[in-house]
């Protein structure tokens, strides 16, 4: 696949600060603090980060998110996003990364952009031996399931973003193994026909560390180098 890593990796090649929040984080405060991030890399007053969290139970709605597709209201709080994309689950078990760059220095591309963070999350998967990839007309990451003869495709990582000024936020997230039945109460990203998936549920016992250094690499082979920064928050 063509990820674009021309484009995708600084030419002075500086590297993005990589932050660990430990403990779970409210999801208007995050969505605050992201935004005051992302809004001084545009200023040039702070770098880019790259910010992996875990929230509590909740649903966030995207700009595209459709009123029937929430079909338990009131089970899990609610949350209207500024992101692209419908509904989506967030929780315990799940790695969400806050995706704060500037494009600016990356190539104004969007589209190549979103198969940048497709191309961190497939090469992220390999570590445990789980072939992923896009699929045509379904944002995020995809893998095959065989029950018998019959596949089947299920999500195992969403993407939605945000560019303001050519500084991205919002980002992606990783299902490690969060609580799959909560995605019962949305149609995850609007899409009726497909499930969804964690790597616990398909046979990898990976630990939340595990993942983040699988995701560390990833990303260091898409975008460049990292180094530990604080969380914003």
């Amino acid at each position: 696949m063509d990820t674009g890593l021309e484009v995708l990796q600084r030419d002075d090649a500086r590297p993005v600060g990589w932050a660990v929040s430990t403990s779970p984080v409210p999801y208007p405060e995050a969505v605050a603090a992201m935004e005051a991030r992302a809004a001084a890399i545009a200023d040039g007053t702070a770098g880019e980060l790259i910010w992996l969290l875990e929230h509590p139970p909740l649903y966030t709605a995207g700009v595209s998110a459709r009123p029937e597709d929430l079909l338990t209201p009131g089970s899990i709080p609610v949350f209207q996003t500024g992101r692209g994309g419908q509904f989506t689950y967030h929780g315990p078990g799940q790695r969400v990364a806050y995706v704060m760059l500037d494009l600016n220095q990356r190539g104004r591309d969007v589209r190549r952009f979103v198969r940048g963070l497709e191309a961190w999350i497939i090469e992220s998967l390999d570590a445990f031996n789980v072939e992923a990839g896009p699929r045509e007309g379904r944002v995020g990451v995809w893998v095959e399931r065989r029950d018998g003869g019959i596949v089947h495709e299920d999500k195992i990582a969403a993407i939605g973003v945000k560019i303001r000024r050519w500084v991205s936020f919002h980002g992606i997230s990783l299902n490690v193994e969060p609580d799959l039945g909560h995605f019962d109460g949305i149609v995850p990203c609007g899409i009726r026909e497909h499930g969804v998936t964690s790597l616990v549920d398909l046979g990898r016992p990976v630990t939340m560390d595990e993942a983040d250094t699988a995701l560390r690499a990833g990303f260091e082979g898409v975008f460049g180098p990292v180094i530990p920064a604080d969380p914003p928050l």
